[in-house]
């Protein structure tokens, strides 16, 4: 066993102050409050949240921070560039670039990811002689930056959407699919789960998954008990082709092929009609905000409130890691809905950390985390009260403060992976300017 004593940390009824937490085998046994300090106790300062879930991720988008903003642009003038930087990869260079960035993020106070995993093939679309070689290379990674992990293996089959139909794959797209949705699901069936990470499916969008295949996949995640996640309605031009072909929205789309319900997460959400929300709020399924990238792509701010209001669980992820910041990503929450409704106080500092906590973990396919309690995964995340930035912080509202830069020690299934600001990896800055160099020559 290994027992963590915590000077303050945030427990179902709220913060409390000298927590003991006892763990055995990656998992929460006992939680204590006003204890004394033991012999053997690992002492963490602070204030110790749940673990920080990070639900949505493409590990490979980190090479291109601070790489994109020399020129006029939007959203498709960025997909260039990141087409441009996935055809640089293999097996071993995407482990050596996702084991740096899975570690920054755990040195961020992330404990979870959900990574939203769409590289599948050689170039040109040829299998590796493991037909999931890259899949791998994000587990392995994972497992060495210390990180929960649920690979959200993709779907991809056409290069786009048109008022007239779906576009044929283009080069670098070929590498992205399976040719089918049949053998997506005989490729992601000889994925062997276990430990700290888990299999779910994801639809990469109205746009690149015709209609036709799109209830094979719900089918699948069903059987399987996966966790389903899409993109969906980033962007107006995606609404405005699949209304011009299909008649209907995307998530009206999706909800007719059965793709809508509470283990379904649509990503991004931005521009929905009140009967998409109504749609995704009476399936009970999760929006997964990103909005660190929804401001760097310039993409729209989402109806984050109206979906809470309607049913939908909020969770939130840092995307193409312009940022990897989770106090960012679920301020940003708050902040834009304060921008588009000149009112504070949209969601309570409550809700907020659920946002980052417990519903993150549910959309990946974690009940048993986000929440410090037994019978729960022994994920823990320290972060200073006395920084520049937090001193003075009411305990319930150090979420409005914070930033990645306060975290100090990390625990991710027991294991105390980030101590006193250092990730057990050493320096991971030097591992970011390396793996980045690399796949940049």
């Amino acid at each position: 066993m290994t027992t963590y004593w915590c000077e303050h940390a945030v427990l179902p009824g709220g913060a409390r102050r000298h927590v003991r937490v006892v763990t055995d085998h990656g998992r929460i046994v006992e939680v204590l409050s006003d204890s004394a300090i033991e012999p053997g106790d690992t002492v963490l300062h602070g204030l110790v949240l749940p673990g920080l879930a990070n639900a949505h991720s493409h590990a490979f988008h980190r090479a291109l921070r601070g790489r994109t903003h020399g020129e006029e642009g939007n959203f498709w003038t960025w997909r260039d560039g990141m087409y441009a930087l996935a055809d640089h990869l293999d097996p071993d260079s995407y482990r050596r670039l996702a084991t740096a960035v899975f570690a920054e993020m755990v040195l961020a106070g992330y404990t979870v990811v959900g990574e939203f995993h769409y590289l599948h093939h050689g170039p040109g679309g040829r299998p590796y002689d493991d037909p999931n070689a890259m899949g791998t290379a994000l587990v392995e990674a994972a497992a060495a930056a210390g990180l929960r992990l649920t690979l959200l293996d993709t779907v991809y089959l056409a290069g786009g959407l048109t008022g007239s139909g779906h576009l044929p794959l283009d080069d670098v797209q070929q590498r992205f699919s399976d040719g089918s949705a049949e053998a997506w699901l005989e490729r992601v069936a000889a994925l062997r789960p276990g430990g700290t990470w888990r299999v779910g499916a994801a639809v990469h969008s109205v746009r690149a998954v015709p209609c036709d295949d799109l209830a094979l996949v719900g089918d699948a995640a069903r059987r399987e008990q996966w966790p389903l996640h899409a993109h969906l309605s980033e962007q107006p031009g995606e609404n405005l082709a699949c209304e011009s072909f299909y008649g209907r929205t995307p998530a009206r789309l999706l909800a007719d092929e059965g793709l809508l319900s509470g283990t379904t997460s649509l990503v991004h959400a931005t521009h929905l009609t009140d009967d998409d929300v109504t749609l995704l709020g009476g399936a009970g399924a999760c929006a997964v905000f990103c909005p660190t990238t929804e401001r760097d792509l310039a993409d729209g701010i989402g109806p984050a409130r109206a979906l809470a209001e309607a049913g939908a669980r909020l969770a939130v992820g840092s995307d193409q890691h312009a940022v990897v910041d989770p106090f960012e990503e679920v301020r940003g929450v708050e902040m834009h809905e304060r921008l588009t409704t000149l009112e504070r106080g949209r969601f309570t500092p409550t809700d907020l950390l659920a946002m980052g906590t417990l519903d993150g973990y549910h959309s990946l396919g974690w009940p048993d985390g986000g929440i410090l309690a037994s019978n729960h995964v022994a994920d823990l995340v320290a972060v200073r009260t006395d920084s520049p930035r937090t001193a003075g912080c009411a305990l319930d509202q150090v979420l409005y403060a914070a930033t990645s830069a306060d975290v100090t020690d990390v625990v991710v299934g027991g294991e105390h992976v980030v101590s006193e600001g250092r990730h057990r990896l050493g320096d991971v800055g030097h591992l970011l300017v390396e793996a980045i160099s690399e796949v940049r020559r």
